[in-house]
């Protein structure tokens, strides 16, 4: 893989959240973690991605945060999935399946020099 980061397109994040969460609350660095880890290290999401992100998933409804202790004993900004964040992850990975799929039979299709 190329030394240079992989591009996230619009709106990855946020799907990327939804399913980080998908698996019970989470802090913020822990988010970013799972996500790093998930992906084999080739999503990374900084601070200033991250956190405003999830004020925008707050502020649509999709997410709720509470404070509480972390497993290092700090105090943090725990975030958990809404009903209505679980809807949204439901339509947002039927789309990214549909637009998956259809990118692979894109690259997949044999061009004119047989490749």
């Amino acid at each position: 893989m190329p030394e240079e980061s992989v591009r996230l397109i619009k709106g990855t994040v946020d799907v990327m959240i939804l399913k980080a969460l998908s698996r019970g609350p989470l802090h913020g660095y822990a988010i970013s973690r799972w996500i790093a880890a998930t992906t084999k290290a080739v999503f990374t999401v900084q601070e200033g991605a991250l956190y405003p992100a999830l004020r925008r998933l707050e502020a649509k409804g999709w997410l709720e945060s509470n404070w509480a202790v972390t497993e290092t004993g700090r105090e943090a900004r725990f975030y958990e999935l809404t009903s209505e964040g679980r809807r949204q992850l439901r339509a947002e990975v039927e789309a990214w399946t549909t637009y998956v799929d259809a990118m692979s039979h894109v690259l997949k299709s044999a061009d004119r020099t047989g490749g």
